[in-house]
């Protein structure tokens, strides 16, 4: 029987940077809602800031979302192996304090500071 030929087209996806990433589940299904979040300057409108928030989602089946999990466990640790342990940075350390802190003085009413995407 002769070889069939077959063509393959292959869809690059555009390179992501996600700053931020949640994670929900349903009795099917996890999705990973990839987030980038990017201020931009228009010089037209100085009064009004603007924001870029790019979504990239992913949907999975649980066994497949498991599968991920203990990939990326395994990534992790030749990374740091590599290149030493993955810490917190001091900046973020510094925000959670004052999260802390600044819901002390709130009496207990949730109130979070964020970085600001808008400056």
């Amino acid at each position: 029987m002769p070889e069939e030929k077959i063509n393959i087209n292959i869809n690059e996806g555009e390179a992501f940077y996600a700053h931020e990433l949640s994670i929900n589940f349903n009795p099917l299904q996890f999705v990973f809602d990839f987030k980038s979040v990017t201020p931009r300057v228009d010089p037209r409108s100085r009064d009004r800031a603007s924001i870029v928030l790019k979504h990239n989602v992913i949907l999975t089946d649980p066994y497949h979302a498991k599968k991920v999990l203990g990939l990326l466990g395994d990534v992790v640790k030749k990374y740091e192996k590599e290149f030493g342990k993955i810490e917190k940075p001091k900046a973020l350390a510094v925000v959670e304090k004052k999260n802390r802190n600044f819901a002390k003085k709130s009496k207990g009413e949730e109130k979070i500071i964020t970085p600001s995407y808008i400056s």
